[in-house]
C-alpha cells in the first residue's frame, strides 16, 4: 500500500485587515529577483479588485476632495451618491483664500482660476440713503489674496473629474442614512459589508449626523437664487456687491465665472452671474403666487441698476429657495466614523465660508490618516484640529447674521451707524478682510501662512 506523500508545511493565515491600516502606509516589500526561467511564459490569472476600504457618502466638493486625497494616498475609496447621476445642487459661491489653500495642495487651482472671476472686494450699502455699511477688501490681508467666485457645477466638474482619473470609484442612486460600525445603511433598510472608514460628507441634512445628538435649528430666514449672464456695468466684475432694506431685505450679485466645456446651463466662456433675493422662508408660497412683475418693481426701487438681471428672470421656477439651519456636532467622529463639512456644522451662509469649511474639513481629516497608524487616534486628531477654527466661525455666522436678515429696526440700525463706522478704524480693515477670508485662527499650515 502507497503511503501518501505528506503535505507541505502549512502557510499562516492571512491577517485580515485592521483599523490600523487606515494610518501610515506600511513600507513596500522588496521586488524579489527576477529568475529566468525556461518554461512556458503562462501569465498569472487575472486578480479580482480588492474592495474599498473606504466609503465616502455625499458627492459635494468635500466628499469629492477627501475621496480624492485619500485615494492619492493608496486606499481604495468608494462614493456613494443618492442622486441617480452624481451632479451639483446650488449656484455660485466664494472660494476663499482657505479653500483655495487646500486646492493649492490638489494641484487644481489653476482649473478653477480658469473658470472662476477674482473677487477682491465685497461691497454693501444701504437702499434708502446709499450709505456703505460694509466694504471688505482682501488687498487688507497680512498676505492679500483674493477669493474666487465659481459656480457649483465648475468646481464639481473640476474636482469629479479628478476623482475618476485617480481612480475613485462611485455607487449612485442609494440614499445611505445611516452608518454602524463601519457598515452604511440605506433608505432600504439595507447594510452594506464593512468599511474600514465611513466619512459623512452628505450635507447639512444628513441623517448620519441626525443621529449624533446634534439638535438641529431651523433658520428663519433663507435666500432665492438664480444663475444669470452677467450683466456688465455698471456691475463690477471683481466685486461681491449686496444692497440692505434694514435687515428684512438683502439682494446681491456674484460674479460666477464660467463653465467648463461640457457642462450644461450655459454656454462656455459665457460668464455668469448668481443674484440672490433674501426672504424669510414661510413667506416663499406668498412670493410665488403674488407674481414675478410685482417682485421685479419691488426690486428695481431697491435697485435700479438691477433691470438687466431681473430682465433675464423671465419664469419663477428659476429662483430657487435655499433653506438653512444652524448645528454643530460637538465630537464628530464615531466608530470607524468621521463627519465632515456642513454635516457636521451648518450655519448660515452670510460668511461665505460652507464649502471653504468642509475642504478644510478634507485636509485635516486625510493629514490624521497620514500621521497616526490608529483609527481611533486619527480620528481624534482630525477632530481635535478642527474645534476651535470650527467653533469660532460657528459662532461668528450665528451672531451676525441677524444683521442682516431678522425683523425689526434696533439690528439694522447698530450694523449702519455703530458698526459701519468701528470699520473704518485703523486696525479694522484687516480684522475685517481676516473674518471674511477665513482666517481667524488661520488653519493653514504655517509655511503657508
Amino acid at each position: 500500500m502507497t503511503r501518501k506523500p505528506s503535505p507541505g508545511p502549512r502557510k499562516p493565515a492571512a491577517k485580515p485587515a485592521t483599523k490600523a491600516a487606515l494610518g501610515k502606509q506600511p513600507p513596500k516589500a522588496r521586488r524579489p529577483r527576477a529568475v529566468k526561467d525556461q518554461s512556458l511564459e503562462i501569465p498569472p490569472p487575472p486578480r479580482r479588485p480588492r474592495p474599498a476600504d473606504i466609503a465616502v457618502v455625499g458627492a459635494g466638493p468635500t466628499g469629492l476632495a477627501i475621496a480624492l486625497m485619500l485615494v492619492r494616498q493608496g486606499r481604495r475609496v468608494m462614493v456613494h451618491e443618492r442622486f441617480a447621476t452624481p451632479r451639483p445642487v446650488g449656484a455660485g459661491f466664494m472660494l476663499q483664500p482657505t479653500g483655495l489653500d487646500v486646492l493649492d495642495g490638489l494641484g487644481l487651482t489653476p482649473a478653477v482660476e480658469a473658470c472662476g472671476q477674482r473677487i477682491d472686494h465685497i461691497f454693501g450699502r444701504e437702499a434708502r440713503r446709499g450709505r456703505v455699511v460694509l466694504d471688505v477688501r482682501y488687498s487688507d490681508l497680512k498676505r492679500p489674496r483674493p477669493a474666487i467666485g465659481i459656480h457649483r457645477a465648475a468646481i464639481f466638474s473640476i474636482l469629479f473629474d479628478a476623482c475618476v482619473e485617480a481612480g475613485v470609484d462611485f455607487e449612485t442612486d442609494r440614499e445611505i442614512v445611516g452608518a454602524d460600525a463601519g457598515r452604511l445603511i440605506d433608505s432600504a433598510g439595507r447594510r452594506s459589508a464593512p468599511f474600514n472608514l465611513v466619512i459623512d460628507a452628505s450635507g447639512a441634512r444628513s441623517a448620519i449626523a441626525a443621529g449624533m445628538g446634534a439638535p438641529r435649528r431651523d433658520l428663519d430666514w433663507g435666500a432665492l437664487w438664480t444663475t444669470v449672464p452677467w450683466p456688465g456695468a455698471p456691475f463690477q466684475p471683481t466685486a461681491l456687491e449686496q444692497v440692505y432694506l434694514g435687515a428684512s431685505r438683502m439682494l446681491g450679485v456674484l460674479p460666477s465665472g464660467v463653465l467648463p466645456p461640457g457642462v450644461p446651463g450655459g454656454a462656455p466662456d459665457a460668464p455668469l452671474a448668481t443674484f440672490f433675493w433674501s426672504l424669510k422662508t414661510e413667506t416663499w408660497a406668498g412670493w410665488h403666487t403674488l407674481g414675478l412683475e410685482h417682485w421685479k418693481d419691488h426690486c428695481l426701487r431697491l435697485w435700479p441698476d438691477l433691470a438687466p438681471v431681473l430682465d433675464a428672470i423671465t419664469d419663477r421656477e428659476q429662483m430657487t429657495l435655499a433653506s438653512y439651519g444652524h448645528h454643530t456636532l460637538a465630537r464628530p467622529v464615531g466608530d470607524r466614523l468621521a463627519v465632515l463639512g456642513d454635516a457636521a456644522h451648518a450655519t448660515s451662509p452670510q460668511l461665505g465660508q460652507g464649502v471653504n469649511m468642509g475642504l478644510l474639513d478634507a485636509r485635516a481629516l486625510a493629514d490624521a490618516l497620514i500621521h497616526h497608524r490608529d483609527l481611533p487616534t486619527a480620528l481624534a486628531a482630525y477632530a481635535a484640529a478642527r474645534r476651535w477654527h470650527v467653533r469660532l466661525y460657528q459662532a461668528l455666522s450665528l451672531g451676525f447674521t441677524p444683521f442682516y436678515q431678522a425683523d425689526g429696526r434696533i439690528l439694522p440700525w447698530i450694523r449702519d451707524h455703530l458698526l459701519g463706522k468701528a470699520s473704518r478704524l485703523p486696525s479694522a480693515p484687516r480684522l475685517l478682510a481676516a473674518t471674511v477670508s477665513g482666517l481667524l485662527l488661520d488653519p493653514r499650515p504655517r509655511d503657508r501662512r
